[in-house]
């Protein structure tokens, strides 16, 4: 039977999920509702994708039977209590990133879904990719040596978007960039946290972060380096250095169709949506949407791949950062879940 599939928001990211899940056999996954807090967008979403069923509501997605996972593509700061909703109505979870705005709320769902025995998943969809993939082959089977050092940039001219330098709603260059950096250092250096975190960083007139750069050092001497920015246009690839050689995720890193290892350099063709996607190779969705069907077909409620340790992990990185350069919301405060 196939995945029956919710959509939680009719965002620009969902409309780019649903694009990614038709390139998928129809015998394995299927969109049958969606919701959104304004009913024409969903009535809309559901006509362009010919979705069976729509909510003004996201409560009446929870309750419909018909849906097995939902899809949170919403704003960083409704992850947590989306999620917890779902979970609540006895959904499995596909939440994009970042999971949360801090390590205290992702806790509480971990702990929710494992009493619910529900899956939960980060949508980090760059572990999936096939270049991630190819990555983590090679430095498994030794190709470069020890790796030892790991840089990623990725920085963007958007920091007139208000979902960016808004703080209510969870803004920021870390929470919406540096996030990625900070899951590759995981998968290559990971799954042990650094020892120490030295990072800088500006904020806006409203107190999110415009750029951060950061200096993670781990145990036997390995270290990373990563930067975010809303400001400027960076070179977004990835190196990462071994004692025999170095690997080079092309940019943009989080998405690329192309990693060198040292001299040879491999191409991912990918496959085409039946309209253009808002955000460039977000095609690439598609990998993760299938990891999950084979997930909830084994009965996990985590991922092996993004485990909630690996999201925990990046959670904390990214409440340390935030701290260190002055980064506060109100869902830091003890009083506000």
């Amino acid at each position: 039977m196939a995945t029956k599939w919710g959509i939680l928001s009719a965002s620009k990211i969902s409309h780019d999920f649903v694009l990614a899940l038709e390139t998928l056999s129809v015998e394995d996954h299927k969109v049958v509702a969606v919701a959104a807090k304004d009913k024409s967008r969903a009535k809309d979403f559901a006509d362009n994708f010919k979705i069976p069923s729509y909510y003004g509501s996201y409560e009446e997605l929870g309750n419909d039977s018909n849906v097995d996972v939902v899809y949170i593509g919403a704003l960083n700061h409704q992850h947590y209590s989306l999620t917890k909703l779902m979970l609540e109505s006895g959904k499995h979870v596909l939440c994009e990133k970042p999971f949360c705005i801090n390590a205290k709320q992702l806790d509480e769902l971990i702990k929710l879904s494992k009493t619910k025995q529900l899956f939960l998943m980060e949508a980090m969809w760059s572990r999936f990719t096939p270049a991630y993939q190819k990555v983590v082959e090679e430095v498994q089977n030794g190709t470069i040596g020890t790796v030892l050092h790991v840089q990623a940039n990725f920085g963007i001219q958007i920091s007139n978007i208000e979902r960016i330098w808004k703080k209510e709603v969870g803004g920021g260059s870390i929470l919406d960039l540096g996030v990625y950096t900070l899951h590759l250092i995981d998968t290559i250096l990971g799954p042990g946290k650094p020892v120490s975190i030295e990072s800088k960083g500006t904020l806006n007139r409203y107190g999110t972060d415009e750029n951060m750069s950061a200096i993670l050092e781990y145990l036997e001497g390995k270290i990373a380096v990563i930067s975010s920015h809303t400001k400027v246009e960076m070179d977004n690839s990835a190196y990462i250095h071994g004692t025999k050689g170095t690997i080079k995720i092309h940019q943009p890193f989080h998405a690329s169709k192309e990693v060198t290892v040292n001299t040879t350099k491999f191409t991912f063709e990918q496959p085409v949506t039946r309209k253009p996607t808002v955000f460039p190779s977000s095609v690439q969705l598609r990998y993760e949407i299938d990891h999950v069907r084979h997930c909830l077909k084994r009965g996990l409620i985590e991922s092996p791949v993004v485990t909630l340790n690996n999201s925990y992990t990046v959670q904390e990185i990214m409440d340390r950062l935030r701290n260190q350069i002055g980064v506060h919301f109100v869902e830091d405060n003890d009083s506000s879940m």
